[in-house]
């Protein structure tokens, strides 16, 4: 569903007059090349397409090489598009793209621009110090329990569990297959080449078990101390912090803070975790499919986790903030806020009776637009809160 709006929106913004250099953002193996594909199809344009996904960073001239192929195109045709995947692995990429941009503009060319990156950390560095005012941008984000329903006629217990990489789905059958492609050819993959590869990484080990024990924790509210203990490192808490907003700005996990109102507070509280797919909690899990179904506590937590990812998802496309609440033992699972409007959200994965009383003292303090219990005997059904655009409580 969202995808296809996403597509439509690619067709038109191309379409239009050469005005923006659009970038499309997102994690690995969420569709972003697929997109393109699609977009290639129906768009009927000369093109010229390069990645620079390998192992070792590229260099300008690489870049500068693959534009003028497409100047070289552009002399026999009306229009041209230019797609490089994969942009952050460029050296000095914005500087050279600046130069490039500015040079045909200059010249009224009409070659279109088409950039793909999987680090939005770091293609958002680039992006607003270098080419302020030439690019527009285009987030993707993890699949949908209603696009895998669509795609692979998943059932709603196979989307909790197996998450949303379209890429594995083919795999579930055999969950050691799965959970190789999901760890080896993703896991290691987002952690060597969009985050060590990028970024200055002091402790790389200290980063990757703050990975794993996001995934192990996710849905839980963790101090930075209890993490360091937990890590066995002593290391300070700014690290920590600053290497989960990394692994945050790759989509795999975050801290979400605590509502407060005041900024200040929000951030020095300790951080809820929360992946943004549940694949990453699983297939680094000690349950199969099976088994974690019997598992009333460990299923409880994918819920939430699955709740919580849609809802993460969706606040990247319609540009929302996420946090979750807590006053001494009374507590809401996520709040969700956009501009002036405040939603309260409490997830319950079982149908017996629980108290509300997080929801009931979040609403005499905040009286937030809308609450949502989402499952549970009087809730909202879980299935149905996952087919439903989070627009329709923001608007």
């Amino acid at each position: 569903m969202y995808k296809r709006l996403i597509l439509n929106d690619i067709l038109k913004r191309i379409q239009e007059p050469r005005q923006f250099i659009q970038v499309l953002i997102g994690p690995r193996q969420v569709g972003k090349t697929t997109l393109v594909s699609q977009l290639l199809e129906q768009l009927n344009s000369i093109y010229h397409f390069a990645s620079a996904d390998e192992v070792t960073l590229k260099d300008s001239v690489w870049l500068q090489q693959q534009w003028e192929q497409a100047r070289v195109l552009l002399k026999e045709n009306q229009q041209v598009l230019l797609i490089i995947d994969e942009i952050q692995k460029v050296i000095a990429w914005p500087a050279i793209v600046k130069k490039l941009w500015d040079e045909d503009s200059a010249k009224n060319s009409n070659i279109k621009v088409l950039l793909l990156g999987s680090s939005p950390l770091i293609l958002q560095q680039g992006l607003t110090e270098s080419l302020a005012g030439r690019f527009e941008t285009i987030p993707i984000t993890h699949w949908s329990f209603t696009e895998m329903q669509e795609a692979f006629g998943w059932q709603l217990e196979q989307y909790i569990y197996f998450g949303g990489y379209p890429g594995a789905a083919s795999l579930i059958h055999d969950e050691n297959r799965w959970r190789r492609y999901i760890t080896d050819s993703l896991l290691e993959t987002t952690i060597s080449r969009d985050i060590l590869l990028l970024a200055r990484i002091d402790k790389p080990a200290l980063l990757r078990r703050l990975f794993y024990l996001g995934c192990q924790y996710s849905g839980q509210i963790l101090s930075y101390h209890k993490m360091l203990g937990q890590l066995q490192d002593v290391g300070n808490t700014t690290t920590l912090a600053h290497y989960l907003d990394l692994l945050s700005a790759v989509g795999m996990i975050t801290g979400l803070s605590k509502f407060a109102g005041q900024s200040v507070r929000q951030r020095a509280a300790s951080p809820k975790l929360q992946v943004f797919n549940t694949a990453l909690m699983t297939a680094l899990g000690n349950y199969d499919f099976e088994q974690a179904k019997t598992k009333g506590e460990y299923w409880g937590r994918l819920v939430e986790s699955s709740v919580g990812s849609y809802i993460l998802n969706q606040s990247i496309y319609h540009q929302s903030k996420v946090y979750y609440w807590r006053e001494k033992n009374k507590e809401v699972d996520f709040i969700v806020q956009r501009q002036n409007k405040l939603i309260a959200i409490e997830v319950k994965s079982t149908n017996q009776r629980m108290s509300l009383s997080g929801l009931a003292e979040f609403n005499k303090i905040f009286k937030p637009d809308h609450i949502i219990q989402v499952g549970g005997r009087e809730g909202l059904p879980i299935e149905k809160f996952l087919q439903t655009p989070l627009t329709t409580f923001l608007a």
